[in-house]
Parts: structure tokens; C-alpha cells; sequence
């Protein structure tokens, strides 16, 4: 595109005034993730002829570790496709975005770089192959609170769960102090941590939220004890359960049940569109936790997530193994 450029801020002081709708391409979230430690965030700015801003788009590159090598690298993490300017050629504008941040990040110590919760399943195809990105298909949920209520779309199966779950002693609330935030992040820590893909953030990451009034933690008491909890985000007319974790013990169905079918409610009852269940885990055939979520009724949708591995060997092997 003629006079298009595009240029990347690392730092808040160089943030330009931008119009942000979207909380996870917000200059919000990005001096959050600044103040976040292990996260280092970017904000892929694109401009036309004019200096006008007319697509933006926040990546976020985290630091990690495992044991096998490399040991230390980063991953970059971009949710959706970024938000433009009316009337422009939204692909074209994204391309180049990619492009730049692929340049970006091939200089440093990034291993890979994700991008999932795109807007339609086929959006920058063409973009992510050129750039040398591969998809794997996935499974994204969502649940429409505008139609009906989401009683009216419970499954029998999760009736009968939550009917037992509310005449035990579980209760669950809106988490009001750091001491439960802290608690929700050890249970997360136990959760997620045997499973390789999934990110451990700081857990002053869900405190700088809150603090900032852009999310609600609910949890789940079992004899005054928090046993289960999960981050809800929002942006525009849509929620967004980012973060789920529940103890390992006796109640785990009931109490993760309760928690959910709380920040459901809590979304319809605010006049939210969606609800959307952001990682229902990897794409196999049986997945107890995407079943597990589809019982609150949400519609399943087939989707991509891109990949792309800074080893150039790795990366031609995976994209030949996750060929269509």
C-alpha cells in the first residue's frame, strides 16, 4: 500500500493517543504488561500517507523456561488480529504489521510466536503463509447471552451438576482482596503446571487488572477454603474467561462448575453479548475440559491458530506435519 508505514513502541512514554475498543490491543493492557514482570509487550503501530493511525496491533513477548534446551527463551503471544481504522484494507494493513513484527522478533531470543481468537477462521491466511506461519486447527467457544438466558441453554448433564453443586456447602463470590487474587494465582501454579503449553503469568498480572477495574476473579470456597477461580476479562459487549483453575480434590467437578456458571451469569446479568472461553486446551478428538464447557451450551466454532518457530528446520518439520 503507498505511504503505508508501520513502526513498533516498546515503551509506554512513546505510546501515541490512539482509539482503542478492544481491551487486548489496548494501551491499557500494554502498561499493564509493562509493569508485568517476565512480559515485555509491543504495540504494532500502522500509519497512512497522512501520519494518521490506522491499524494497531499489541504482541506481547513472554519469557520462559524448560528443560530441555533452549532452557530460557521468549514466546510471543498476539490475541486477535489488532483493530483498524473504518474503510481501510484491513488484510493489507494486517500483512504488513505481520511482516514487521516478524523482522522484530527474528533478531532476539524469540523461540515462536502464537496468534489465536482471531475474528473469522480464514482472516490473513495468505498474510500468515507468506510470513511463514503454519495453522493448526482449533476449537473456540463461545456462549451468545443475548437471545436467551444461558439457564434455558444448560445441557441435563450440567443441570443436574450445578443443581448439586448449589445444595452443598460450596459458595461462590467476586473476589474483593489481593490475599484471594494471590490464593487464585498458587491454585493456577498447581494447575497448569504440568501442561507444557499453557503460560504461568506473574501474578501481578491479575492484580494490575483488577486494580484497574478491568476484570473480576471468581471464586469458589469450599469450609471458607478457595478451591476454585477463574479471570474474566471484558471488552466492548464481550467477556472474556481468560484464566481457570481448580484444585485437585474431592468437589473439582461441582466447584468448577459453580465458578463458571457464575461468571456466565454475571456477563448476562451485565448485558454482555458473549462470553468467550479463550483456551479449551489442544485440538484432540476427546477433551474433557472443552466437553466440560460445552455443557454450559456455547456454540463450538473450527478456527486457526498460526504458528511460527524462529528454527527454520523445526519450522519447515512442523509445517509439513500440520499440512492440510
Amino acid at each position: 500500500m503507498n505511504g503505508l508505514s508501520v513502526n513498533i513502541v516498546s515503551k509506554g512514554e512513546e505510546l501515541p493517543n490512539m482509539q482503542c475498543g478492544n481491551f487486548f490491543h489496548s494501551t491499557d493492557l500494554f502498561r499493564i504488561i509493562e509493569k508485568t514482570p517476565g512480559q515485555k509487550p509491543y504495540m504494532v503501530i500502522a500509519y497512512d500517507g497522512y501520519g494518521n493511525i490506522i491499524g494497531h496491533m499489541l504482541v506481547t513477548l513472554r519469557r520462559r523456561g524448560s528443560l530441555i534446551p533452549p532452557y530460557l527463551f521468549t514466546q510471543a503471544r498476539v490475541y486477535g488480529e489488532g483493530e483498524y481504522a473504518p474503510g481501510c484494507d484491513k488484510e493489507a494493513v494486517f500483512g504488513m504489521m505481520l511482516q514487521k513484527t516478524v523482522r522484530k522478533l527474528r533478531r532476539g531470543t524469540c523461540l515462536y510466536i502464537e496468534f489465536s481468537d482471531l475474528g473469522s477462521k480464514m482472516f490473513g491466511y495468505a498474510k500468515f503463509r507468506e510470513n511463514g506461519f503454519f495453522p493448526i486447527h482449533w476449537m473456540e467457544i463461545h456462549n451468545s447471552l443475548h437471545s436467551m438466558h444461558p439457564a434455558d441453554r444448560l445441557t441435563p448433564k450440567m443441570k443436574k451438576l450445578l443443581t448439586k453443586a448449589e445444595s452443598s456447602k460450596l459458595e461462590t463470590t467476586i473476589a474483593q482482596t489481593d490475599e484471594e487474587y494471590n490464593t487464585f494465582f498458587k491454585i493456577l501454579r498447581g494447575y497448569i503446571s504440568l501442561k507444557i503449553r499453557r503460560f504461568i503469568p506473574d501474578p501481578s498480572l491479575f492484580r494490575e487488572l483488577w486494580g484497574n477495574g478491568f476484570c473480576n476473579l471468581f471464586t469458589t470456597r469450599s469450609e471458607g477454603k478457595i478451591i476454585s477461580g477463574c479471570l474474566c476479562v471484558y471488552s466492548g459487549k464481550s467477556a472474556y474467561l481468560w484464566y481457570m483453575a481448580t484444585k485437585h480434590k474431592l468437589h473439582k467437578k461441582r466447584a468448577s462448575a459453580l465458578t463458571v456458571w457464575a461468571a456466565v451469569k454475571y456477563a448476562y446479568d451485565n448485558k454482555y453479548d458473549h462470553i468467550y472461553f479463550m483456551d479449551v486446551g489442544l485440538p484432540f478428538k476427546k477433551n474433557r475440559f472443552r466437553e466440560f464447557i460445552l455443557r454450559f451450551g456455547g456454540k463450538p466454532v473450527g478456527k486457526y491458530r498460526w504458528f511460527r518457530c524462529s528454527f527454520r528446520w523445526i519450522n519447515k518439520l512442523l509445517s509439513w506435519l500440520y499440512r492440510e
